[in-house]
């Protein structure tokens, strides 16, 4: 079965934000909403939005984040705090707006740690988190792989490249290379949102994630009991592109979990 897609934008935040809304095939069915990473857009999740909406029959809601993709063009040096304010304003502010209650987010890189902080600041507002490749604190193989994908973005084509995905795409890739070696962000941490988490939690991270380390989803496993961990081997930082099969596989199932776990509600969405 097809299901309908809506391309939109809404205002949030005063910040003109890009979204993509999939239809549920099954009405009631939880809400997923889908978080970028670092360097993403709604573009670069290519069609895994559509793939996991077909498979769950649940409604999907992706946004490009402020600064990236399609949305307004960042306008100024992120702070250090910036995906606090993500998760803490920017994400209820577009929920409450779009009418969408108690969704599963689905958060990739920095997505995943906007929907940490989210789920922490607003126990009772998420039914469940499925966390690709997250970070609760600042590593040194992350700031090194930065470091690279900076002189990379200097001396190679991964400007024209990252420019299908962003329409301003120096000040997105300036914008979140800036700021992750900036020496105030070695302090980042954000594992004191952890225990205040009451929903269910799956970690998917690759063995060969540039990006992080296991001892990422290891934190948030010691801090969230039962939380569930899933390493892939021969996979990066992206699992759902260097894994895709597995990892939709794992987070249909973890939908379908949730579900059976009688956390089911009411995804309710306005128009975009």
């Amino acid at each position: 079965m097809s299901t309908r897609q809506e391309c939109g934008e809404v205002r949030i935040d005063g910040k003109r934000l890009e979204t993509l809304w999939i239809e549920p095939e099954q009405p009631g069915r939880a809400t997923i909403v889908m978080l970028h990473e670092g360097l993403g857009s709604i573009a670069l999740w290519k069609d895994f939005p559509q793939r996991l909406a077909s498979q769950t029959s649940c409604g999907v809601l992706v946004y490009s984040r402020y600064g990236h993709g399609g949305s307004h063009k960042l306008m100024e040096s992120r702070p250090v705090g910036f995906m606090h304010h993500e998760g803490e304003v920017v994400l209820p502010e577009l929920l409450d707006k779009l009418g969408i209650r108690k969704p599963i987010l689905l958060g990739h890189s920095d997505g995943a740690s906007i929907s940490i902080i989210f789920a922490g600041k607003y126990p009772g507002a998420v039914r469940g988190l499925i966390l690709e490749a997250p970070h609760v604190f600042v590593e040194d193989l992350t700031i090194a792989s930065i470091e690279q994908a900076k002189t990379a973005y200097e001396t190679t084509d991964l400007a024209s490249r990252q420019g299908h995905y962003h329409a301003n795409v120096d000040a997105t890739f300036w914008g979140w290379n800036d700021i992750w070696l900036d020496p105030d962000f070695r302090a980042w941490n954000i594992e004191g949102y952890l225990p205040a988490i009451r929903c269910p939690i799956v970690c998917i991270q690759g063995e060969d994630d540039e990006y992080g380390t296991v001892a990422q989803v290891k934190a948030i496993q010691a801090a969230v009991p039962g939380t569930e961990i899933v390493m892939l081997p021969d996979c990066r930082h992206s699992a759902h592109r260097d894994q895709a099969e597995k990892t939709l596989e794992r987070m249909v199932e973890f939908v379908a979990g949730v579900d059976k776990a009688g956390v089911r509600g009411q995804g309710i969405r306005a128009r975009v």
